[in-house]
C-alpha cells in the first residue's frame, strides 16, 4: 500500500494526508498504514486502475454528475460508490444509473447491513457467490423453520406456572 502512495505522487497526485509511517504503541515490527488521502488522481494512474484494500482514499475530480457517471461506469471495477446531496431526484437517479455492487447515498462508505450483499460487480467480484449477504447466510448457516401457534392462557390448556390475571 505505501508503494501505491510513491505511485500517486509520480503520477502527478497530490498526497494530503500520507498514512506511511505510522508508529503503533506495543507493536514495532508491525506493518502498518494510516488513513491516507490523495486527491487529483489521474485516471491513468495505477492508483486509479486498481483496487486499494486498505485505509487510502483516491479522490478523480470531475466536472459535473454525467462526467462522474460516465467515470464510474466505464471503469472495470463497480464494488462500491456514494453520491453526497440534498436533492432526492439526483440520489434516485444515481442509485439507477450507476453500476457498482453498494451504492451510499450521502453514506461516504456503503456497507450494507448484513442480509444484502456486501460486494461488488465486474471484476471487484471473486469467485462464485459472496460472503455476505442471502448467499453468505446460505452458506453459513443450517435454517431451522419453527410454526408457532399461540393460544390465550384463559382458554385452558398446558398449565406452565406462568402467572394468571385475576
Amino acid at each position: 500500500m505505501a508503494g501505491y502512495v510513491d505511485v500517486a505522487a509520480a503520477d502527478g497526485a497530490e498526497v494530503v494526508v500520507d498514512g506511511r509511517g505510522i508508529e503503533v504503541d506495543g507493536d514495532p515490527n508491525g506493518f502498518w498504514v494510516g488513513p491516507t488521502l490523495v486527491d487529483k488522481v489521474p485516471t491513468t494512474s495505477t492508483v486509479y486502475t486498481e483496487e486499494i484494500f486498505g485505509p487510502v482514499l483516491s479522490v478523480v475530480r470531475v466536472s459535473g454528475y454525467e462526467e462522474g457517471l460516465e467515470l464510474i461506469n466505464s471503469g472495470q471495477f463497480g464494488n462500491g460508490t456514494a453520491i453526497f446531496t440534498n436533492d432526492g431526484g439526483a440520489a434516485r437517479r444515481f442509485q439507477r444509473e450507476v453500476q457498482v455492487g453498494m451504492v451510499g447515498v450521502n453514506v461516504p462508505i456503503p456497507v450494507p447491513v448484513a442480509y444484502h450483499s456486501f460486494g461488488g460487480w465486474k471484476a471487484s467480484l471473486f469467485g462464485d457467490a459472496k460472503a455476505y449477504g442471502p448467499a453468505g447466510l446460505d452458506f453459513f448457516t443450517r435454517e431451522k423453520a419453527v410454526t408457532t401457534r399461540w393460544l390465550d392462557p384463559s382458554h385452558g390448556g398446558v398449565d406452565l406456572g406462568f402467572p394468571q390475571n385475576s
